[in-house]
């Protein structure tokens, strides 16, 4: 097998259900009996195993060298941490999924890790892709562009780079370098003349037949030795390319290939992590401290550095390091390709299996090394020193975090500090286009894989109470029905509304209907300097006003949240606005598509035209069929 695992159902061993009705609240020997019902049948394979609580949410998800021996385990009550003793209290059935191997079972454990993210199973909590730079291959004249994502066009991969911006500066030097098109097909279908790139010498203009096919072949040739780690040979074949030019008087040809070497220098400046030797490797160090536990990654390619990032997975408690640090490595390779080497700085338990693993994923050899000496050991303890000072970085900010939250709970009379606080906004010009959207932050930050936008379907859309009202009775009958218990986290201690009393009033309103009494909510009003940063008031359910000093920093962080709820729902407003620009009136008729849509339109010249078209009109219309005119007149005309 390779590649990434579909649901479980795409294996061809047995899969059942076992389960034992019980009551709903947490009891140890339910959870027993329900374990001990599902090893009598569990075979002596590999595989993988769920644990359900009474709703049938998925609180863990487990692998086994063999299941009947490994689940029996759990069965041992007095021998499990109090972590996992919580856990068997709340199982009331289990899901068995068996494989042909322990490395098969570690690849399905990380995929149904990644889509249940249980809240027992140690959490890889980043919910950002990597970026990496796409050499197309599907035209004759290869495009470089950056790229997220599935990776489906076709060309040549390179990455992981660890940021955007990291990728984007080795684009743009690149750019520089080879004076590779970055245009799209259509762009460079339609040009008959050069672009600006062209002159500011950032692109070899192939469109209009600046440079010809074999010349470009040969700058993508330099580009995929560049990006293999070969960057001797080009700056070699660059130096010698500029001593002929200056040797037969072409001083403009020289002048160019010398600002290309100048930016093959600065590539070579911003890899201050010597790597050379290391080819393609992935290093990986954990720091802990206080039970906090951060991964430091180091993304070597063809001895070149791409960049790193912090991890700091969540649900790390009573779990040893080096399982947390495995259990990271399978999710994080779920969808980025593991390198032909994996550094880490400890030996792992099983590291055959998860070499094997990763190998069957990446469908080529990978290897899982401890390094001892050398450029190896000395980036191991470069990664090393990163892990430990981004940990205490993070400790700090939760620290300056957590006293921010505490004083957020005495000014608007929390019991305890927030936990998830949600900050709603809508956005429109002049009642178009509108939407709602909402922001989620917690202890730990904005939570971005939360954010939510909503487009307003019912209200007034020149109403901004009307379209608040109806954001917050989305939001929270459907809380109400997905979670009326509040077992989760998806329910706010704090809600934050971008504006006065009158959308404190329509939100209280609103909860009110819905029977919910024990939800804060706060309006964020300018206060009466309207615009000046600093004079906000705080409107509460009281009916108090509160204002705060302008150097208080619960004031800045409360103004960070609106600002970031700003942001949010003016991208999703300007997002919507423009795709309703291209929008056509044909697109509401059902069964018409493009083509067909393009031809009413070249043949009544509007949408009002087709609109008031006659039924024989639209039948004579070139390319629409009978059937196709008589859709399109009833739609308009059916009363």
């Amino acid at each position: 097998m390779q590649g990434s695992y579909g649901p479980p159902d795409r294996f061809n061993e047995e899969k059942a259900t076992f389960a034992i009705r019980g009551s709903d609240t947490p009891d140890l020997e339910a959870g027993v009996a329900a374990i001990r019902n599902v090893v009598r049948t569990l075979p002596l394979k590999p595989g993988v195993y769920r644990m359900h609580d009474a709703k049938g949410d998925v609180l863990y998800v487990g692998k086994a060298r063999a299941l009947k021996s490994r689940v029996s385990n759990y069965t041992q009550f007095k021998n499990l941490t109090k972590r996992l003793q919580r856990m068997v209290s709340q199982t009331r059935s289990m899901t068995i999924v068996t494989t042909n191997n322990e490395a098969e079972a570690l690849l399905l454990e990380a995929q149904l890790i990644k889509r249940y993210r249980p809240p027992y199973n140690v959490l890889l909590r980043d919910d950002k892709s990597f970026p990496f730079i796409l050499l197309r291959a599907d035209h004759d004249f290869p495009r470089i562009q950056k790229h997220r994502g599935a990776r489906r066009a076709k060309g040549d991969y390179y990455g992981p780079f660890a940021s955007a911006g990291s990728v984007n500066n080795t684009l743009n030097a690149l750019q520089k370098l080879f004076l590779l098109r970055s245009c799209t097909d259509g762009f460079f279908k339609t040009r008959d003349r050069p672009c600006l790139l062209y002159q500011i010498k950032r692109c070899s203009a192939p469109c209009v037949g600046r440079i010809d096919k074999a010349g470009y072949d040969e700058l993508i040739a330099d580009s995929k030795k560049f990006l293999a780690g070969k960057t001797t040979d080009v700056q070699a074949k660059l130096g010698a390319q500029m001593q002929a030019a200056s040797e037969n008087m072409d001083f403009e040809l020289a002048a160019v290939i010398r600002d290309r070497l100048r930016a093959l220098t600065f590539i070579q400046g911003t890899q201050f992590i010597n790597a050379e030797g290391v080819g393609d490797a992935d290093i990986f160090a954990l720091a802990s401290h206080e039970g906090v536990i951060g991964i430091q990654a180091f993304f070597i390619r063809g001895g070149q550095n791409w960049g790193h990032r912090d991890f700091f997975p969540a649900h790390t408690a009573e779990v040893s390091e080096e399982e947390v640090l495995t259990l990271f490595l399978m999710q994080f390779y779920e969808e980025v390709p593991p390198a032909r080497t994996v550094l880490v700085d400890r030996a792992l338990p099983d590291v055959e299996v998860l070499a094997e693993a990763l190998t069957t994923q990446a469908g080529r050899k990978v290897a899982i090394e401890v390094p001892q000496r050398g450029t190896r050991k000395r980036l191991m303890e470069q990664a090393c020193r990163n892990a430990k000072e981004a940990l205490e970085r993070r400790l700090a900010e939760s620290t300056t975090q957590a006293k921010l939250n505490r004083e957020v709970a005495d000014l608007f009379d929390l019991a305890e500090p927030p936990q998830r606080i949600e900050i709603y906004d809508n956005s429109h010009i002049q009642g178009t286009n509108a939407v709602g959207a909402m922001v989620v932050a917690g202890p730990e930050g904005f939570r971005k894989g939360q954010y939510r936008k909503f487009n307003i379907k019912q209200a007034a859309t020149d109403d901004d109470f009307a379209m608040m009202r109806e954001v917050l009775t989305r939001r929270f009958a459907r809380a109400l029905e997905e979670d009326p218990d509040r077992d989760g986290d998806t329910w706010p201690d704090l809600v934050l509304l971008d504006g006065g009393r009158g959308q404190l009033n329509a939100a209280k309103a609103v909860l009110e209907d819905l029977g919910i009494e024990d939800v804060c909510l706060v309006g964020v009003a300018k206060g009466p300097h309207h615009g000046r940063e600093g004079r906000e008031v705080f409107h509460l359910m009281d009916g108090r006003e509160l204002t705060l000093p302008v150097n208080s920093p619960v004031l800045f962080y409360l103004q960070r949240l609106r600002d970031e709820v700003h942001r949010f729902v003016i991208g999703a407003h300007r997002e919507k606005r423009a795709k309703a620009m291209g929008a056509s009136p044909l697109d509401e008729v059902p069964g018409i598509g493009p083509a067909r849509k393009k031809a009413l339109l070249m043949h009544f010249g509007t949408g009002r035209a087709v609109r008031n078209a006659s039924l024989a009109d639209l039948q004579k219309a070139p390319g629409v069929s009978a059937g196709v005119a008589q859709q399109v007149y009833d739609f308009y005309h059916a009363k």
